[in-house]
Parts: structure tokens; sequence; C-alpha cells
């Protein structure tokens, strides 16, 4: 039987954060089977899973194609194999994935902290309709690996932020992570990600930018532990350690579906 799980990821509860599927393998499938699956599940991201030896195999899809890193899902799949008694409850979790080894730790009270490769970013002009296609000039713009990271003047401009995804979608990268210094208690910085060529218009919670975003933050304001609040509509928490070339993510999450996958 192969299972499934839908997972709110880096979540203060049902209904908020990032939702991930889940599908725990027990054979190996070929890759066009699981984008197939992540159509059906229309998720952001669905995580495909398989045991190997004490470690898992894991591999990230969105509804139109596989991504390199993704944080919500790995999140996802880490809270979905310690509540299902696959690991115990104090062991580490191990992915062999597209970006290396990742693994994933769970304290006592529920945090689960993910060891994810820390994302260095370069200032640079950024497209040439830029500011059109966001509404609002930029404060600054540099690319790491997968996206365009760009910093607004406040947190009201990116809550605010109406982008013209269609623009978005032409551009050669993975999507543009929007950001700004945090106006709320506790806060370090507010963020919105969008990769609407990857049909995700918005993503609520964003694991693999809070690997740029942190470095980003942390160097501004030279911290190196940090809290970051991605200001989509569902909304959630991210807190960032930057170690050198790696970085820490901090979440929760909440399981809200499971059933067998007929496929």
């Amino acid at each position: 039987m192969t299972t499934l799980h839908l997972i709110d990821a880096f979540a203060e509860g049902p209904g908020t954060g990032n939702p991930a599927g889940v599908v725990l393998l027990t054979n190996e499938r070929d890759a066009a089977w699981m984008q197939g699956v992540a159509m059906e599940m229309n998720q952001a991201e669905t995580a495909f899973l398989r045991p190997q030896g004490g470690d898992f195999a894991l591999r990230w899809f969105t509804p139109f194609d596989e991504v390199d890193l993704c944080g919500h899902a790995t999140l996802a799949s880490a809270h979905m194999l310690w509540e299902g008694g696959h690991l115990a409850a104090d062991a580490t979790a191990r992915f062999h994935t597209r970006s290396g080894l990742l693994t994933a730790t769970r304290s006592d009270d529920g945090w689960i902290t993910l060891d994810f490769p820390a994302i260095a970013s370069q200032q640079v002009a950024g497209p040439a309709d830029l500011a059109e296609a966001l509404g609002v000039p930029p404060r600054s713009v540099r690319m790491g690996d997968f996206d365009l990271l760009v910093e607004l003047d406040s947190a009201d401009a990116v809550r605010d932020l109406v982008p013209n995804l269609g623009a978005v979608a032409r551009w050669p990268l993975r999507g543009v992570l929007v950001t700004a210094a945090g106006d709320q208690p506790g806060v370090d910085f507010i963020s919105r990600c969008f990769f609407p060529a990857l049909g995700v218009p918005e993503d609520p919670v964003t694991g693999s930018a809070h690997c740029a975003l942190a470095v980003f933050w942390a160097e501004r304001l030279r911290r190196d532990t940090l809290t970051g609040w991605q200001a989509s509509r569902r909304g959630g928490m991210v807190r960032c350690r930057v170690r050198g070339a790696r970085v820490e993510l901090a979440g929760r999450a909440v399981t809200t579906l499971r059933g067998e996958l007929l496929l």
C-alpha cells in the first residue's frame, strides 16, 4: 500500500503554514509517475520518500516540474516519519536528495530543525521590467542559486505587493523572493515568495527561500540567529540560524489528511 499524507509545514495549526503532499513509497517509481501524482495533488510541492538502508531517498515535485531543494516538504516528510512510527522519536531523519544529504531533528516541544545548505546571493541589476512587474521600486536586488532576492523599503510594501505574475514567469529563474526588515516584535524580517513558472503563483511558506533570506539578513543585521515571517495569506514562521556553509531552519507541522494512493 502506498500511503499519502497532507501536512501543513511551518504551521501554527491546521490551515496555516504551507501544505505539502507526502508519499511514502514501498518500491521505486519513475519520475513521470511522481510528476503525475504531484499534478493530481496540486500542492506547491509533493514529496516522495523511499527507504534507503536506515535513511530515505527524497524527491520533490511541483505540479509542473521536479525541484532541487524544498524546505517545507522536507519538514513535512520528517514529521510524517516520526508521527507514523517509521523513525524513533529521538532519531535523526536523513534524506538523500538532489541537494545532497539533508537532515532533520525534533525537539521535545515539537519544533523540527532542518540542516540545509546556506545560499549566498550577489548584487545584480535584475530584469529590465523588475520595478514594473512588482509595481514598486526595489531597494536592492540580488541573485542566489535559484531565485531573485528583492529587498523593499518596508514590511508594508511586502505585504501590499501585487506582482504581475505573467511577467515574473518569463524571467529565466526559479522565482522571486521579496523581503524587508520586520516591523513586529520577535520578527527580524518578512518575505513573500512567487514561483509562477513552476505552477506556484505564491508559495505560502518557503523553506528553501530562507536558505538565502537567512544569509542575507544575518549579514545585514550582524546576527546568526533570526526569525522570519512569510507574509502569505496562510502565513508561517521560520526560525533560522546561519552556520557557515549551512543554515538551520526550524518550524512545526500538523497532519491534516491520511489516505491510500490508488494511482
